[in-house]
């Protein structure tokens, strides 16, 4: 990241502030007259907010293209892009989000599974969350430090 471009710093920045909207909002830990909370949010659920939409932010930066486009519209290293980013958001937005309110929850195991069995999981999603983010990001940047495209030399 010591290598990064301020374009990329910018999307990072960009990126963490729109991933703590979108994951504030529907949770309320953004207040806000959109949504309701039927219990409140617990301790852990601020720190985790804050590390996933970090961790979100800077594994966007990771797709801001650096060098030329790709002449063919593919991935110049024929990667494709990873998907651990999105499994982890959306298993930190299980994690941080009301037990109780969550419609997805309510229909699989009902109020009281809810209660019972689905918010004692929650420090345990986030925890995965958070890992498949970190992994994500760590991927992305290994990839990008070993496998550097360079533009072509006109020679």
């Amino acid at each position: 990241m010591r290598q990064w471009t301020k374009r990329q710093w910018a999307v990072a920045a960009g990126g963490t502030a729109a991933a703590l909207v979108v994951l504030g909002i529907p949770t309320v830990l953004i207040p806000n007259t959109l949504f309701i909370r039927e219990m409140e949010p617990t301790w852990w659920s601020y720190p985790v907010w804050a590390a996933a939409a970090v961790l979100s932010g800077l594994l966007l930066a990771t797709y801001v293209r650096t060098g030329p486009a790709p002449q063919n519209g593919a991935a110049p290293d024929g990667t494709r892009p990873d998907r651990r980013g999105l499994g982890g958001t959306v298993l930190t937005w299980f994690a941080i989000g009301c037990p109780v309110c969550n419609k997805l929850v309510l229909l699989a195991v009902g109020a009281s599974g809810a209660l019972n069995w689905f918010a004692p999981l929650q420090p345990l999603l986030a925890l995965a969350g958070l890992a498949l983010l970190a992994a994500a990001l760590r991927t992305r940047l290994r990839t990008a430090a070993s496998c550097e495209v360079r533009p072509r030399s006109r020679a």
